[in-house]
């Protein structure tokens, strides 16, 4: 697992202590800790920049062994915090592997921690909610290290910091062949994972990607036959200015909301979020979808949820629902031509039983520029 000068130690707020080895990082880092029960794709996880300023506990035991590939991130620039693992795997054995984790890790400042036991922390966490965590050389004084945690204060930009400077042109940017355009999505960036594009693109789409903090004016100005609002990081009050665009938005284009973005619509609408105890992040999650009275398994990443019980009276309806907490998945108001689902149907890692909303995205928008 590793020698003395690589011992670190895992302190939480709570003062609850855990040792291990140093991998990646050698940083000293502060974050909010999390679990992940996924059994496959810490790549897809690393790159994901909802996990912005936060440290992964991964419960699967073991986590590197199939590397690193350039095809698998989900953002060319990781603002993950930490990642917590039981065994890292050095020496990958996959014939698409580039590099190893560790590598990418120490690459983009990522601060890893092995030979813990996942299983405590993750149950510690589910008991006692998600919270503030200090990753520290072995040697540091816990006492100090506890004080410097309690005094510190999480960020509050993460929006700011993972989404786009400017507007851009999927296609154009990352130099893939022109398609048989259908229709033009404007695809608002809170963080959003790339397999959210790609999906998009394989449906013959032009995107057109803009920041968070794009104008309702300036979106109106590129003509869009349909919005899309991503996944991302952090409290969605923290990004009012997304919300107020959709506000001057909703009834005129087609909306199409995804995790952070499934919150922006509905605080837009008038009903209220929360912060979960721990939040949902895994790969398989049962949610019923009440419309066609079937159940999915999802991919999901957030620490909020809407609250059910100030949806009503908002024009929106509840669509879709977490079979393990009764959370709420999926809103939409039909005459606005708005959707969206607190899970990630673009599945990267994950199963694929929810790609058929970006199919009724396209549906929805055929429809509107028939008039329909």
């Amino acid at each position: 697992m590793g020698d003395v000068q690589n011992k670190r130690k895992l302190i939480l707020e709570d003062g609850s202590e855990f040792e291990g080895f140093s991998f990646g990082s050698k940083e000293a880092k502060m974050f909010e800790i999390v679990f992940n029960t996924s059994m496959v794709g810490y790549q897809e996880i690393i790159s994901d920049p909802s996990y912005t300023y936060q440290g992964v506990v991964m419960t699967y035991p073991l986590i590197g062994n199939y590397g690193m590939c350039k095809d698998d991130y989900e953002t060319l620039t990781p603002t993950i915090s930490a990642m917590i693992v039981r065994e890292y795997c050095d020496e990958p054995s996959n014939f698409r592997a580039e590099k190893t984790l560790g590598e990418v890790m120490e690459k983009y400042d990522i601060t890893g921690i092995s030979g813990l036991d996942t299983r405590q922390i993750a149950r510690h966490i589910r008991d006692y909610g998600c919270c503030r965590a200090y990753i520290v050389p072995y040697e540091k004084d816990s006492r100090e290290a506890l004080i410097e945690l309690r005094e510190w204060k999480p960020r509050t930009d993460a929006v700011n910091k993972v989404s786009t400077k400017e507007i851009f042109d999927y296609a154009d940017k990352m130099g893939l062949e022109a398609n048989e355009e259908t229709y033009h999505i404007v695809a608002i960036d809170c963080g959003m994972k790339m397999n959210i594009l790609r999906e998009l693109y394989k449906r013959n789409c032009k995107i057109t990607v803009v920041p968070w903090n794009t104008s309702a004016k300036e979106i109106e100005d590129l003509n869009p036959d349909g919005v899309f609002i991503s996944n991302g990081p952090g409290d969605p009050e923290d990004v009012w200015d997304t919300i107020s665009t959709i506000k001057e938005l909703k009834g005129k284009y087609p909306i199409f909301g995804i995790c952070l973005g499934h919150q922006i619509i509905s605080l837009a609408y008038g009903a209220k979020t929360y912060k979960l105890k721990f939040g949902h992040r895994g790969g398989n999650h049962p949610v019923k979808n009440l419309k066609k009275d079937k159940v999915e398994i999802t991919s999901q990443n957030h620490s909020y949820a809407v609250d059910d019980k100030t949806v009503a009276d908002t024009g929106l309806k509840v669509t879709h629902v977490n079979l393990l907490d009764n959370t709420v998945e999926g809103v939409e108001c039909v005459e606005d031509k708005v959707f969206s689902v607190q899970y990630h149907p673009e599945s990267a890692p994950g199963p694929q039983d929810s790609s058929y909303l970006f199919d009724e995205f396209i549906d929805i928008i055929k429809l509107s520029r028939e008039g329909k």
